[in-house]
């Protein structure tokens, strides 16, 4: 079984419903027209010369045409290769290096980076997604081959803490084990509409029969996404679900309270891929009132890890996280094993047996690192480049060293703590970053906040919200520092806090220890 022929069971199921609404050219596809593309697609290519275990390289933007793309490659058993231009030509060439593509898939627009780039220029097969969309005769879609679950399907690059990129190759094993996760996680129902903002989802969907709506917004950069546009693609398709990133959502919930305006159409809401604090969560709930919101916590190698939706969260946990104990991510998902291990981040964990390991485990309570192991965990990077530091096997079975500190509560809730690599180890003792950021958050004002050692002193910096008076900032910053007297604060410091270029929502502590650096 893979992603292709669950696609190909719900063209059988439901050729006509809608299996894609692209919000920017109001175009629908259903889910047979779709399949029909796909295969279409996938003739010409392996016409061309394209074959099954090669990459192509994919440079098209979010619309219909990219799943009909990336279905294509996966019917073929061929790479889809993704690489965000965004992140600048060297990573492009390095990427590139490190497994060159086959192919190139690319809008007419995107085939003009070849005149900046040579590992682009490199590509034996070149094609264009206007000659690949072309008019044809209709086909009759057959079934798509099986293959293997060993066959790869998905290769991405993170960027590595050295700056070179780590490759995450995805199986179309592991890809339909991700899927079953975030189908019993996200609750995701045959019919429905989900305003789709994360392409991983939009492929569950697909597998689901759930119709996805691509807004008519730039989704590369969430934090500054046009929320009234966003708004009004809610209003006219009315989608019932939708998930994406905190900085989205902060978005969209300051225009709701703006316009005074509340989103009934949504029945489920989830939130993830950087920190979600309770505060966001609680707006949220207050604009969408016939909506469950919850938040996801995950990773580019697992997705998803925990989950908790904002109704399961109680007094008793707002104030521990008000007292510096962390953010509260929820219950792990039954698809994963977790569990605690001492924090020894920067050293190799070593292979070892089950017996070890769960001598090794920390009890409920006791802060460490978080490791997971599972079928959609990723259980190596390409080339190996980033095991040592991230990987460890038990009795053969591959674990995922997450970087982040966290710990189990009595009732095996996972609570987090931010990354193991952003501890502070000083004088007055060993602190987490989130201890103290979950902290900062449930004061009034407080947009963000982080947690920095700077010149051998504590420092907070603190981004106040948008809209929060400055009359009122400087009594707030008073209540903030007696709030916080438990944490050792040397010095509180508001400004801008700088965001990563992915989600605009995790904190970029190197960049903020750089802006400290020039006051």
């Amino acid at each position: 079984m893979a992603i292709a022929l669950l696609l190909h069971q719900q063209a059988a199921e439901r050729p006509d419903a809608p299996a894609i609404i692209d919000g920017k050219t109001r175009e629908t596809v259903s889910f047979a027209a779709l399949e029909r593309q796909s295969v279409q697609i996938a003739e010409r290519l392996q016409r061309a010369g394209l074959q099954a275990g090669e990459a192509a390289l994919v440079l098209v933007p979010v619309s219909a045409r990219l799943y009909a793309v990336l279905l294509a490659l996966f019917r073929l058993g061929a790479i889809a290769q993704f690489i965000d231009p965004a992140a600048g030509l060297d990573h492009l060439e390095r990427c590139c290096t490190l497994h060159p593509p086959r192919a190139l898939i690319a809008t007419p627009k995107a085939h003009l980076l070849q005149l900046k780039s040579a590992a682009l220029r490199r590509i034996p097969l070149k094609f264009s997604t206007h000659r690949l969309f072309s008019a044809t005769a209709p086909l009759d879609p057959a079934p798509p081959p099986a293959l293997p679950a060993a066959t790869p399907a998905l290769l991405t690059f993170t960027s590595g803490s050295t700056g070179q990129p780590k490759a995450a190759l995805r199986t179309h094993g592991f890809l339909l084990a991700q899927h079953r996760a975030l189908a019993h996680s996200l609750h995701l129902t045959p019919g429905e509409i989900d305003l789709s903002t994360l392409p991983i989802f939009v492929l569950a969907n697909l597998a689901s029969g759930v119709t996805s709506l691509l807004p008519n917004v730039d989704l590369r950069y969430p934090g500054k996404v046009d929320a009234r546009r966003l708004l009004r693609d809610i209003r006219r398709y009315r989608p019932t679900s939708t998930a994406a990133s905190p900085a989205l959502f902060g978005r969209l919930a300051t225009e709701c309270e703006a316009m005074g305006q509340t989103l009934p159409e949504f029945r489920r809401i989830f939130t993830g891929g950087a920190p979600v604090f309770p505060g966001l969560l609680q707006r949220l709930a207050a604009i969408a009132p016939q909506a469950e919101v919850t938040a996801v916590y995950g990773s580019t190698e697992a997705e998803p890890i925990a989950h908790v939706a904002y109704h399961e969260i109680q007094p008793d946990d707002l104030a521990r996280m008000a007292q510096g104990k962390g953010l509260l991510a929820g219950y792990p998902v039954p698809e994963i094993a977790l569990r605690i291990l001492g924090d020894r981040w920067g050293q190799p964990i070593p292979t070892m047996t089950t017996a070890e390991l769960h001598a090794q485990t920390l009890p409920a309570g006791a802060v460490g690192e978080i490791v997971v192991s599972g079928d959609h965990v990723l259980p190596g990077y390409l080339h190996g480049q980033g095991n040592a530091e991230t990987k460890f096997r038990v009795d053969g079975v591959p674990w995922h060293r997450t970087g982040d500190a966290g710990y189990l509560d009595e009732q095996g809730r996972l609570w987090l703590l931010g990354r193991c690599s952003a501890k502070l180890t000083d004088t007055w003792g060993t602190i987490y970053p989130f201890a103290v950021e979950a902290a900062a958050q449930a004061q009034p004002g407080i947009h963000r906040s982080a947690l920095v050692a700077h010149q051998g002193r504590r420092v907070l910096l603190i981004e106040w919200a948008e809209h929060f008076p400055k009359a009122g900032r400087s009594p707030a910053l008073q209540d903030l520092q007696t709030a916080l007297g438990w944490a050792q604060i040397h010095q509180f410091h508001p400004c801008q806090i700088p965001v990563d270029k992915r989600h605009n929502a995790k904190v970029d502590y190197p960049a903020l220890k750089r802006l400290l650096d020039r006051l």
